[in-house]
């Protein structure tokens, strides 16, 4: 029935093993050196990743101390600002009160000697007034 030949079943173990020896040679070890080189480089890059984010959350960190220290001098400057304005305007606000006051006081003066004025001019044309009373109470 079936007949087995010793060396045709040694050749067939003898071409398999060669076949084996050579796709491990050529083709198994390329291929696991390949996925070991490839993982080393994932692991390499993961690592660097992690440095790297490290490295953004502590540059971010700076920033953020940097942009509030940023806003706190633009406050004290802003206010700054504010105070030098203010003390202007209130220098501004005494020098035109003190020129309104001197402006009123004039004025006071100047109606002061209108009215010394027109009460002598009345008091000079007093007599003519009479006059003219007279005149006028005789005539009706």
């Amino acid at each position: 029935m079936l007949d087995l030949h010793l060396p045709l079943m040694l050749f067939v173990l003898a071409l398999f093993l060669v076949l084996l020896f050579l796709l491990n040679q050529m083709l198994f070890q390329p291929l696991l050196k390949f996925m070991d080189d490839r993982d080393n480089s994932i692991a390499k890059d993961l690592e660097a990743s992690k440095s790297m984010s490290g490295n953004s959350d502590e540059l971010n960190a700076k920033a953020q101390e940097m942009i509030s220290n940023a806003k706190k001098e633009a406050a004290v400057i802003r206010q700054k600002a504010i105070d030098d304005e203010k003390a202007v305007a209130a220098t501004k606000v005494v020098a035109k009160q003190n020129m309104l006051e001197k402006e009123y006081e004039a004025s006071i003066q100047k109606i002061a000697e209108e009215r010394h004025f027109l009460r002598t001019h009345l008091l000079s044309q007093m007599p003519l007034f009479k006059e003219s009373l007279k005149a006028k109470f005789s005539t009706l």
